[in-house]
């Protein structure tokens, strides 16, 4: 593929190895679990990103499987807040750089804190959002975690 995003780029300098999965967009349907069935690996795989604010930490960043919910309260516990909400759509470009359906936990426009559902330590490989809408990054859970610095607790319902 000739056209890198943030998310690619950031992974090469790491010297990450992963495999960028192109699908068909269809924009009446931007579901992660959509995404899953278009590139062909099951929904635990798939983890979509999830713009949030903390009262005390400000944004904070979840990543959670395709098929689940985001749990507000362990994930406020989890990133030391009493309450976390999810950021109203309109705020996730100026915020991230990227929009709904593309946003990756790399390489957003500020570095945010970001968190993993425990679930990630349970596959051998995961596919997160390339930073546009038609591409998927796999990569190894370990490799991802490391790169982002994360931290990973049990944030789904």
């Amino acid at each position: 593929m000739s056209q890198k995003t943030n998310a690619a780029r950031i992974l090469d300098q790491a010297g990450i190895s992963y495999k960028i999965i192109p699908y068909e967009v269809d924009e009446s349907d931007l579901s992660a679990v959509t995404v899953a069935r278009k590139v062909g690996i099951p929904p635990e795989q798939i983890f979509k990103t999830i713009v949030a604010r903390g009262d005390k930490t400000g944004v904070i960043i979840a990543c959670i499987p395709a098929d689940k919910e985001l749990n507000l309260k362990s994930l406020a516990q989890l990133s030391g807040n009493k309450k976390v909400e999810v950021v109203h759509l309109k705020e996730v470009q100026p915020l991230t750089g990227y929009i709904r359906g593309g946003v990756s936990p790399l390489g957003t426009k500020k570095k945010y804190p970001v968190f993993f559902d425990e679930t990630v330590d349970l596959v051998d490989g995961l596919s997160i959002s390339a930073g546009m809408r038609g591409l998927q990054i796999f990569i190894a859970p370990e490799d991802l975690l490391q790169v982002t610095e994360a931290k990973t607790g049990a944030i789904t319902a």
